[in-house]
C-alpha cells in the first residue's frame, strides 16, 4: 500500500492567520489526513513556518526586536490558531529553528549546482539608498510590463498571473519607503528553469494529471519560462554554501528557494527525533510514497513547477509531487480579506466566540475548490441552525432522550426477525447515502459535507417513518428495533463527522455509549443489510446534550454591524 505525504504550504512567519489562510491550505489537509488515517493508510502531515524574508527583517526592525524573537513570536501565534481549530500536524518546525533544515537546503544548492542547473551572473538590480539595501521582487511595487497593472509586486502581477522582471516595469518604487530605487550590480544565481524543463519536468508536468486550474495556469508558464534567481544580498536567511561562493559575501538562499525545502527538512527533523534518523527517506526517496501539496493558487508555480525542478535536479529519484489540490481564494462578504483595511475575522475572538467545530464544518462546505467563495454571515448560521443543529443534533437527542428514558439509559435491543426489514428501509427507502470519505479522496470537500448531512436527513427520514413513540406502548419490541437502528445510524454518523468536527464527532460517539476515542477507530464500511451496526444492545449511553446550539439571529446581527464598523472592503 502506498504512504501518504501530505504538506501544506508554510505559512509566512510574519503575521497571523486569516480564514482564508485556514481553507485554502489547512482545514482541507487536515480532513484529508483524518480520513486516510482512519481508513488505515500511512500517512504523514508536514508543516511548519516560512521564517527568512526581507519581509521579517523590515517587521522586526519596524518593532526593534531580534529576528529570531520576532518569528518566534509569530510562530506560536500561527501554531496557536492551528491548534484551536484542531489542525494536527505530525511534524512542525520553522524554518530558522529546524536543525537540519540550513544543511539540507545547502545540499540542495550544491546538487543543483553540480548537476548543471544553476547559472551564476552579474547584473543590474535594484538598490534602496534610504533603506541601503537591494530590494526582494516582494518589496517592489510598480507597474506590470506585460497588462500594466499599476500594483503589481517585482515578483508577480496579480491581474495577469506573469512572472515580472521589476528592471523591465516601467515605474517601480520601494514598498518600504516609498522613494525610487537605483540601479546597481551584484552577483547571484539562478534556477536554470528551462533547462530543467526541457530535460524532464515539462515532460512529468504534460503526463500527469492535474486540477484543472493547475494544468491551466502552470501549462501558460511552461512555455515561455525562464531562469530564476536563487540567492539574495540579506543578514538573515540560509547563506550561500561557503565552497560554491567563493568570494561573494552577504549572499542568502531566496526565501522561496529554501521555504519547500522545509518539507524535507522538518521530515528529517521528525525522523532524528523519532530515534530513526534515516526514517525521511521511506516518504522522500522511495517511488511508493504519494507527496500531496495543499495551497491556495497563488502558491500554483512554485508548488507544481519550481519546487518540482528542484527535486527532479537533485538527480536523486526524489518522490515529485502526486497531487496539487490548489484552492482559489476565499473571501469576507464579497471582498478580499485584508488586514490593513481590518477586512477580517481575527481568528483568536472566532474561536472564543463560536465552537471551532463549527467555524470548520462551514469552511469545509464552502470551500474555493474550483471558483472563489466566501464567509457570509448569515450562511454561517444557515449552516450552524440547519444543517448541523436541525439534522444533526435535533436527530440525536430525540433519539437518544427518547431512548434513555423508555429503554433505561442502554441502546435497545433488536429483534432478529425485524432487522433485515428495517435496514433495507433505511438503506433502500428513505434517501440516497454515501460514503463521505470518496468525496474526500477527490479533494471534494464541499460535496462530502454535502453527503454527511445528506446521510443525517435520512435517518431523520427513517425516524419519522417509523415514529418509535407511536410503537412503544401497541408494539414495544418493534419500537426498540427502530430506535436501535437509529442509535447505531449515530455512531456511523460519529465516524463520519470525525473528519470535519473532530469534538463533535467525539462527543456524539460518547452519547451513543461509544468507548475509547473515535479518531482511533477504523473507517466503517459501507452500510449493507444486517452487517453495519457498531453497538451492542444495552451499550449504556454517556451523558446526552444538544451538540449545535443555534445561533440567534441578534448575534449575526451583531457580527455584521462589527465588521463595517471596524473596517471596509
Amino acid at each position: 500500500m502506498p504512504r501518504t505525504l501530505v504538506t501544506s504550504a508554510l505559512p509566512y512567519a510574519n503575521g497571523p492567520l486569516h480564514l482564508g489562510h485556514l481553507i485554502g491550505a489547512y482545514l482541507p489537509a487536515d480532513c484529508y489526513v483524518r480520513t486516510l488515517r482512519a481508513l488505515g493508510e500511512e500517512v504523514l502531515y508536514v508543516c511548519g513556518t516560512d521564517e527568512h524574508g526581507v519581509a521579517i527583517t523590515i517587521g522586526a526592525e519596524q518593532e526593534g526586536v531580534a529576528y529570531p524573537e520576532y518569528v518566534a513570536r509569530w510562530r506560536a501565534s500561527i501554531k496557536a490558531a492551528f491548534d484551536a481549530f484542531g489542525i494536527v500536524f505530525d511534524a512542525w518546525s520553522g524554518t530558522s529553528i529546524c536543525p537540519e533544515h540550513a544543511a539540507t537546503s545547502q545540499e540542495f544548492f550544491r546538487r543543483l549546482d553540480h548537476n548543471g542547473y544553476l547559472q551564476k551572473r552579474t547584473e543590474e538590480q535594484l538598490y534602496c539608498e534610504q533603506d541601503e539595501m537591494f530590494l526582494a521582487d516582494r518589496y517592489i511595487l510598480g507597474t506590470c510590463h506585460e497588462c500594466g497593472y499599476e500594483e503589481a509586486r517585482g515578483d508577480e502581477c496579480p491581474r495577469c498571473g506573469k512572472w515580472l522582471d521589476p528592471l523591465k516595469m516601467p515605474k517601480v518604487a520601494c514598498k518600504v519607503c516609498g522613494t525610487v530605487p537605483v540601479r546597481r550590480s551584484t552577483s547571484h544565481w539562478y534556477l536554470d528553469l528551462p533547462k530543467l524543463r526541457d530535460d524532464g519536468v515539462g515532460a512529468w508536468f504534460a503526463s500527469h494529471p492535474w486540477k484543472p486550474n493547475v494544468s491551466a495556469f502552470i501549462g501558460n508558464q511552461l512555455e515561455n519560462i525562464r531562469a530564476r534567481p536563487i540567492t539574495r544580498d540579506m543578514r538573515w536567511g540560509v547563506p550561500v554554501p561557503a565552497d560554491v561562493a567563493g568570494a561573494e559575501e552577504g549572499k542568502v538562499l531566496y526565501v522561496w528557494f529554501d521555504a519547500p525545502i522545509g518539507y524535507v527538512s522538518f521530515t528529517q527533523q521528525w525522523a532524528r527525533e523519532r530515534g530513526q534518523p534515516d526514517e525521511w527517506k521511506r516518504w522522500w526517496l522511495e517511488p511508493d510514497s504519494r507527496l500531496v501539496h495543499f495551497i491556495g493558487k497563488d502558491n500554483i508555480p512554485f508548488h507544481c513547477l519550481v519546487f518540482p525542478s528542484m527535486l527532479f535536479g537533485q538527480q536523486q529519484s526524489w518522490v515529485l509531487p502526486w497531487q496539487v489540490p490548489a484552492n482559489e481564494f476565499y473571501n469576507l462578504e464579497g471582498a478580499k480579506f485584508s488586514t490593513s483595511k481590518n477586512w477580517t475575522l481575527p481568528l483568536d475572538a472566532l474561536a472564543q466566540r463560536y465552537e471551532p467545530d463549527l467555524v470548520r464544518f462551514y469552511l469545509l462546505s464552502s470551500a474555493p475548490e474550483t471558483a472563489d467563495s466566501e464567509w457570509r454571515w448569515e450562511e454561517f448560521q444557515r449552516c450552524v441552525n440547519t444543517s448541523l443543529a436541525d439534522t444533526i443534533g435535533n436527530l440525536a437527542t430525540r433519539v437518544l432522550r427518547f431512548a434513555a428514558k423508555h429503554f433505561e439509559g442502554r441502546v435497545p435491543a433488536l429483534d432478529p426477525a425485524i432487522e433485515i426489514e428495517l435496514d433495507r428501509s433505511l438503506l433502500l427507502e428513505c434517501g440516497p447515502i454515501a460514503d463521505p470519505s470518496r468525496s474526500v479522496l477527490e479533494f471534494r470537500f464541499r460535496r462530502a459535507s454535502e453527503e454527511l448531512v445528506a446521510n443525517a436527513v435520512v435517518a431523520n427520514v427513517f425516524i419519522d417513518r417509523h415514529a418509535p413513540w407511536s410503537l412503544r406502548t401497541k408494539d414495544p419490541v418493534r419500537a426498540a428495533a427502530v430506535l436501535n437502528t437509529a442509535c447505531n445510524w449515530l455512531a456511523l454518523l460519529a465516524h463520519w463527522m470525525a473528519p470535519f468536527l473532530p469534538r463533535k464527532a467525539q462527543q456524539l460517539w460518547s452519547m451513543v455509549g461509544g468507548a475509547g476515542q473515535i479518531e482511533a477507530r477504523r473507517w466503517p464500511a459501507e452500510p449493507a443489510d444486517g452487517s453495519w451496526r457498531l453497538l451492542a444492545p444495552g451499550t449504556p449511553f454517556g451523558t446526552i446534550e444538544g451538540p449545535f446550539p443555534k445561533i440567534p439571529d441578534e448575534v449575526i446581527e451583531g457580527e455584521i454591524r462589527e465588521l463595517h464598523e471596524r473596517g471596509k472592503p
